[in-house]
């Protein structure tokens, strides 16, 4: 079971305060904070390890060429991939994303093909694909979700044509929290032999991924929110499919031989990471995931879960607020609106009391024309926030309402 209050002490941050107040950081989905274990592992690796991976013969070099690779090893457990080959290290999930979608799509798109992605994506998901479809003269299709933030995968069926060459859908919402029927709707995808990416940035942090289990094709992930630095992240691709896409970058270490007539490209990974990796910070990532698999996995789950029941039930006995997502399964996400007070408003006001929020579109515009608003407010958890903190969100909130009355 999370002790949260001891778990704090983990995370160096989260005895700050901001305006005179202590912090209480409810921002999780966007980014996570980190604990000293990972502080710690990116100051002594630039202290004591720091060299290029891959390349240099010397101890240095080995040595964090050694540390890259455990790290690759540490993600390819984390998410149960078959093989450390299915493990590309990238930029974060919208760097995953683009991977695939320029990659796959010079491979496998044409004219006329079709891609399916859901209403509720974040534009990362979006828009790599409408690149694609404007490079290659292809069919963007959406499956819509109700007013509950529930997919209607049983629309599904209808989209799908013989021209559809790839589904694309988040593992769970970054703005209404619901967990989506990845697994079934990989299934029906394979059915028609139709290869499928998850985008699984706000899965990762608050569940178990087995990509095994899901036998998704492509799942991208971010170590920013899941207590690891930014700037680095995951796609784990399936061997068979990653061997026949082309390179998505060219450079140094994605090579094997290179003359002025051709070029041959190195094994995977190695493939689809050129140039000077992000070393430092996969590492560090690895340091993250080895914390969260010492914390518990499960342990995570349950508690965020309560967390996310008691600040639902709270927020929702609050006049005039209304909560957007309401499915049965959800990650700790609540996204609301006050009475008819600014999302911004509401956040700024938030912030004086010492609560960090995400107000704004959270990069979802369509998910928000779905409702006919233009911005939210979100409170997300993660299992370093209390029960105590989620009274305080309350409090203002009802405090908000009176002012703007």
């Amino acid at each position: 079971m999370i002790d949260a209050i001891n778990v704090r002490k983990d995370f160096p941050i989260l005895s700050a305060t901001v305006h005179g107040k202590p912090l209480i950081y409810l921002d999780n989905a966007a980014t996570t904070q980190k604990p000293e274990c990972v502080i710690q592992t990116i100051d002594e690796l630039y202290r004591t390890s720091n060299a290029n991976i891959h390349r240099g013969v010397h101890f240095l070099s080995e040595q964090c060429t050694q540390k890259y690779e455990t790290a690759r090893e540490t993600v390819r457990k984390f998410i149960n991939a078959e093989k450390t080959s299915e493990i590309v290290f990238t930029a974060g999930t919208t760097s995953s994303i683009n991977l695939v979608a320029a990659s796959f799509g010079e491979r496998f798109v044409a004219s006329g093909d079709e891609i399916i992605i859901s209403e509720m994506e974040h534009h990362s998901n979006i828009v790599s694909w409408q690149l694609l479809c404007e490079r290659k003269g292809a069919r963007l299709k959406v499956i819509p979700f109700d007013d509950n933030g529930i997919l209607l995968i049983n629309l599904l069926d209808s989209l799908i044509t013989e021209r559809t060459k790839i589904i694309a859908v988040t593992h769970a919402s970054n703005v209404l929290g619901t967990i989506n029927p990845v697994k079934e709707i990989i299934a029906k995808a394979h059915s028609h032999n139709i290869p499928v990416l998850i985008d699984g940035a706000q899965a990762a942090p608050h569940g178990n991924v087995d990509v095994r289990d899901l036998d998704c094709d492509f799942y991208a992930f971010s170590g920013h929110k899941i207590y690891a630095p930014t700037g680095i992240g995951v796609l784990y691709g399936k061997e068979k499919l990653l061997e026949q896409m082309p390179p998505y970058q060219g450079g140094g270490d994605m090579i094997s031989t290179v003359t002025f007539d051709k070029t041959t490209y190195a094994q995977l990974p190695l493939k689809f990471e050129a140039g000077t990796q992000n070393f430092i910070d996969a590492i560090a990532l690895g340091s993250a995931i080895d914390y969260i698999n010492k914390t518990g996995r499960q342990n995570i789950v349950e508690y965020e879960q309560k967390l996310l029941g008691y600040a639902t039930q709270k927020l929702s006995e609050i006049d005039g607020l209304k909560i957007y997502g309401k499915a049965d399964q959800k990650v700790a996400i609540v996204s609301f609106l006050l009475n008819d007070i600014h999302h911004l408003d509401t956040g700024m006001i938030l912030d004086k009391t010492g609560i960090a929020v995400r107000t704004g579109t959270l990069c979802t515009e369509p998910l928000l024309s779905h409702f006919n608003i233009r911005g939210l407010v979100r409170a997300s958890f993660s299992f370093y926030n209390t029960f105590d903190e989620i009274d305080i969100l309350c409090e203002n909130l009802k405090k908000i309402s009176l002012m703007f009355k």
